[in-house]
């Protein structure tokens, strides 16, 4: 389908979304998030997909953050709305059963900082920076922020962030744990489609299985998780793929995985 605000291409298994309102710094508004919404849902009926990038459009900005030309004059019942809108889109990054990766080319705040966290891997050009700075507006993160935040970078790091409202560089961001790697700006999208690429190589419903096993245990307890990726595990002994796959192995030959 036809979208406005955002840019979807697929292509060898890899999908790209980028957000495209560069004018805005590529600003989350109402109709941006319902348009990702929709890609989303989109994707996750597509069977060819093995892996997605989310970057945004332009040199200056991933996300600079949600609207807040249209936030200023929320409601509590509108502001309500637009937050279960943000946390629904953020959600359904995170249950794609396909790993997702965050190329930051530049601004990733407020809401570009949720949207990042929102993905399983998370690259950042030299050029990025990352912050929640909502309490300098008044509010609070209403994507997630607060949650995610700290489960990636620890209680009191989260804190310091959110508080203060100051933003951190590429490399800070890297050092905290919040970003995987830090690359010039003419090779980000390049290490970010290299990365996802190999993904897509991998067998996908136990790259699906991982991926559940990982955000679904992470927060539970160790016997609890380990029992999920027992089941996880056997279940994949039930497939062709896992049959595919061992078979090239024994036979030194690359897998053809088909998603069965």
């Amino acid at each position: 389908m036809p979208y406005d605000n955002i840019r979807l291409e697929i292509q060898g298994g890899v999908a790209t979304l980028t957000i495209e309102r560069p004018k805005a710094l590529n600003a989350l508004n109402r109709s941006t998030l319902s348009e990702l919404d929709a890609a989303l849902r989109e994707l996750a009926q597509n069977e060819e997909v093995r892996a997605l990038i989310i970057t945004g459009a332009g040199e200056k900005a991933f996300v600079a953050g949600a609207d807040i030309s249209e936030m200023a004059a929320l409601t509590t019942a509108q502001a309500r709305r637009f937050a279960a809108l943000g946390h629904r889109v953020m959600h359904m990054i995170e249950a794609l059963s396909v790993p997702s990766i965050a190329a930051v080319n530049g601004y990733a705040l407020g809401g570009g900082c949720e949207l990042a966290m929102a993905c399983d891997l998370i690259y950042a050009s030299e050029r990025a920076r990352f912050g929640q700075p909502e309490v300098g507006l008044g509010v609070i993160p209403g994507f997630g922020g607060t949650q995610r935040l700290a489960r990636l970078v620890g209680r009191a790091r989260a804190m310091e962030l959110i508080f203060t409202a100051e933003p951190v560089d590429a490399a800070k961001a890297k050092e905290i744990g919040l970003v995987l790697e830090v690359l010039p700006p003419d090779k980000l999208i390049e290490h970010c489609r290299a990365v996802a690429a190999k993904i897509a190589a991998r067998g996908p419903l136990a790259v699906a299985q991982a991926k559940r096993a990982i955000v679904f245990g992470v927060d539970a307890d160790l016997r609890s998780a380990n029992e999920l990726e027992r089941q996880a595990f056997a279940v994949l002994f039930g497939t062709e793929d896992q049959r595919e796959g061992m078979r090239a192995f024994l036979e030194k030959r690359p897998p053809v995985f088909k998603s069965r």
